[in-house]
């Protein structure tokens, strides 16, 4: 349950940080690493498709180094728990360790099908992960994890209105390294994360073998059925290996291959547990389910890629080539009510169990020409080709009958940037990008009638201006515009309804900033101010009494806000990250009326269409759009013996009101969640091994991650409280 006291002194760590004039997260740098001269580390992001510092890109730019991944997961979670990691960034999943959905800036898609699209995009070592399937691919062995905010349409194509979530990877090196983290924890929680490499041939090949091992026990019991122990588990099984051809000439090619083996379970959807304002209620408990359905919830994927990466050094200018080949199986049911049609908890109408599977392959093609010199006026072109398709089905214990759609995609795209010094501290970067998309739907045997196809040609540009206007402090501005490409959604088809179809979301938006290092580089705070406007956003109303979703454009969605990351190290043992952001959104359509749920409280205007009760949802917030984000970290060590060093680490976040559908009720909506971390361990002062015990969400909270909005007040929470030993080592 909550820990009042603890909350108090989150709170407290939080205003102290703010009062010092700090805001908002960086995590750059691993814990307690910091430079020659006694600072800051340098950051270096990618957001430009090349290596440059932070302080010098005219983008709302964040990142999460390795250390503190490995503090993250410490649990076996999924990537779920990078949710408020950052400020203005969001996740969450009602498809357990599969399909999470990603938002930034309160940008998103609460689409719960296996075929639906995002306007956030996942770039892992620069293959876009399309599907939702292939976004849920475990995080193991990460260099560093950046989050561009706002869209990024020039340099990353289509559906990136809200922005980009981009994993790299630790990559194969002449020199032998190795790393690794080992823990173990409550209910038989397990977490390997380890890589290893180093020269094959020396002067010519090299190698990375990486593997993620992440498992638990049962621990939930069946109180319909009466079996303990009966849900709660997994395993989760991945490895990557990497080869790295580089004889120190022009020519280096880089091969890589990963897989991913899943067995586990479903979302545990919890029938009738909500109350007004979103209280849990004498129905929730989290050790217990009620489920008559299900077939115990089981999840089970497959899912592996390729892909190859050739830069050729042409003397001035750098040729790169990626191509890449991924392929997603699986499936997962679930007790979707959530309880026992007439035996509660609460009042469940009817039965629903549910499966859906996925049978997917994706192929992608890059290639890019960039200058690769020091001179006052860098640019790259280049062109990129995308084609996928898939098939999904869905069927019922007894209802819907087996359904089963195919979708095919492939896009096109050229592109375009140029940045150079106008004058002396005055940098302009513009970009452009041609984008072509065609995507087709059928029912397989199915009606023709049911048949889709739709397609969009567009231009994304961008425009920034950045100033240094003093010595480590700079500020910049920044247009950009982008789309998420036309979708279709054929769900509805299983339950005898015509597929629906989005057109394209159109995003026009406008950033400005400043880029700041003080006090002989030991803080490093950065902030950016943004204003928004979506031309037809793509919202998918979910659920209702029919369990149906349905694509929608609304006419237009508005959003304003602000977010800040800080570093702070106060002394060479002492580091302390912390950021926050705010977001204001705004569905605006005098006229779009939704579904709505069977029992819960809406407090939208109700209008009756086709003798069915909808709700006016002009003025709403976008949901799963969280007002408020905030998080903290703080790391301090004690040394020892001369090269040893005692450690307390810990790491909070903060989500603030977050209304979960598109119309307003006092059931289904969020607010002042917190969740924390606290690793307490010893260890050599050059990071090279520790041991450390450890706590994840340390107060026990129980968070509301998301609601079905099906036909009672239905939902799912976040992970228990999970204590135990860890170990790593790099060298």
């Amino acid at each position: 349950m909550r820990n009042h006291s603890l909350r108090l002194a989150l709170g407290a760590s939080l205003a102290a940080i703010a009062f010092a004039g700090f805001s908002a997260p960086a995590f750059a740098q691993d814990e307690g690493a910091s430079t020659d001269e006694g600072g800051l580390n340098t950051i270096i992001v990618t957001v430009n498709r090349r290596e440059e510092n932070l302080q010098d890109v005219p983008v709302s730019v964040d990142t999460l180094g390795a250390a503190t991944v490995q503090s993250i997961f410490d649990s076996g979670d999924t990537t779920t728990a990078l949710a408020a990691r950052s400020p203005g960034l969001y996740v969450e999943s009602s498809n357990g360790r599969v399909a999470p959905r990603f938002y930034i800036r309160g940008l998103g898609n609460t689409d719960f099908d296996l075929a639906a699209s995002q306007p956030v995009s996942v770039v892992m070592d620069d293959v876009v992960m399309e599907n939702v399937t292939l976004k849920s691919f475990p995080l193991f062995d990460v260099d560093n994890i950046e989050i561009f905010r706002g869209p990024q349409g020039t340099l990353f194509g289509r559906n990136t209105t809200a922005g980009i979530v981009k994993i790299d990877t630790a990559k194969p090196t002449e020199e032998f390294s190795a790393r690794g983290s080992i823990s173990v924890g409550s209910h038989a929680t397990v977490a390997v994360d380890a890589g290893v490499g180093g020269a094959i041939v020396p002067g010519l090949l090299s190698t990375r073998i990486s593997v993620l091992l992440q498992r638990r026990s049962d621990y939930i019991d069946n109180a319909f059925t009466g079996e303990d122990n009966e849900y709660g588990g997994y395993r989760d099984l991945a490895g990557r290996a990497q080869f790295l051809f580089d004889s120190g000439g022009p020519l280096t090619v880089l091969l890589a291959g990963q897989y991913r083996d899943l067995n586990g379970e479903a979302p545990l959807f919890r029938a009738n547990i909500l109350g007004p304002g979103n209280k849990l209620n004498g129905n929730y408990d989290r050790d217990e389910v009620y489920f008559d359905g299900g077939g115990g919830n089981p999840a089970k994927y497959k899912i592996w890629g390729l892909s190859g990466k050739i830069e050729y050094d042409m003397g001035g200018v750098t040729l790169t080539s990626i191509t890449a080949y991924n392929e997603s199986h699986g499936s997962s049911r679930g007790d979707i009510d959530g309880g026992v049609a007439g035996d509660g908890p609460g009042f469940i109408p009817f039965s629903s169990d549910t499966t859906d599977s996925i049978d997917l392959h994706q192929t992608t093609q890059e290639v890019r020409l960039a200058s690769n010199g020091d001179g006052p006026i860098s640019w790259q072109v280049g062109g990129f080709y995308f084609d996928s398709g898939f098939f999904v089905n869905t069927v019922g214990d007894g209802f819907p009958p087996s359904t089963t759609v195919h979708h095919g995609n492939e896009s096109w795209a050229v592109f375009g940037q140029v940045s150079g010094e106008l004058t002396e501290g005055l940098k302009l970067t513009g970009g452009l990008r041609y984008t072509e998309d065609d995507k087709d739907f059928y029912v397989v045997g199915g009606n023709p009638a049911d048949d889709r196809d739709v397609s969009d040609e567009r231009l994304s540009w961008d425009i920034s201006a950045m100033f240094e206007a003093a010595e480590d402090f700079s500020v910049y501005a920044r247009v950009a515009s982008g789309f998420r490409a036309p979708t279709i959604q054929g769900r509805d088809v299983a339950f005898f309804n015509p597929p629906s179809v989005a057109t394209s979301e159109k995003i026009m938006s406008y950033e400005v900033g400043f880029k700041s290092e003080l006090a002989d580089r030991r803080v490093r705070l950065n902030g950016a101010a943004f204003h928004y406007v979506v031309t037809d956003p793509q919202f998918t109303a979910v659920g209702g009494g029919g369990n149906l979703v349905q694509l929608i454009n609304a006419d237009k969605g508005t959003a304003w806000g602000f977010e800040f990351d800080t570093e702070i190290q106060p002394s060479d043992n002492f580091l302390i990250t912390a950021g926050i952001s705010y977001n204001k959104t705004k569905i605006k359509d005098d006229t779009l009326a939704v579904g709505i749920c069977a029992q819960c409280t809406v407090t939208d205007p109700i209008v009756v269409i086709n003798a069915t009760n909808r709700a006016l949802v002009n003025g709403n917030p976008f949901p799963n759009a969280p007002d408020w984000i905030g998080d903290i970290t703080a790391r301090y060590s004690i040394p020892v013996g001369g090269d040893h060093e005692i450690f307390i680490f810990t790491d909070w976040t903060y989500q603030g009101d977050t209304n979960l559908f598109l119309y307003e009720s006092e059931e289904f909506h969020t607010g002042g969640q917190i969740e924390g971390g606290l690793r307490i361990g010893y260890g050599a002062q050059d990071g090279s091994w520790e041991v450390a015990a450890f706590a994840r969400n340390i107060t026990n909270e129980d968070n509301i991650k998301g609601g079905i909005d099906f036909n009672n007040n239905t939902a799912f929470v976040n992970d228990p409280r999970i204590i135990g030993l860890s170990g790593r080592f790099k060298f």
